[in-house]
């Protein structure tokens, strides 16, 4: 059976760092960066991304469209 797996690329510099995409992610893949941007705003990044199944709620609830969500299906190994 095919398992959906996800990635999701952001624009770290358009980042504002609201963490409204931490908050709306099932499988807590995004966290906030310890530096910050050109703008001097923390942003959001992948840090479990194994986990990730591409849901898009991130990119969803976007408040600057920062978040772009890439999905794949791939084959279960038996």
């Amino acid at each position: 059976m095919a398992k959906n797996r996800g990635a999701i690329v952001v624009d770290i510099e358009k980042c504002k760092g609201c963490e409204l995409c931490v908050g709306s992610c099932p499988t807590q893949v995004i966290k906030m960066a310890p530096e910050v941007n050109g703008k001097g705003y923390r942003y959001a990044f992948m840090e479990n991304p194994d986990a990730c199944t591409g849901c898009a709620n991130c990119a969803v609830v976007c408040p600057d469209g920062v978040i772009t969500v890439y999905r794949v299906k791939v084959e279960a190994e038996n």
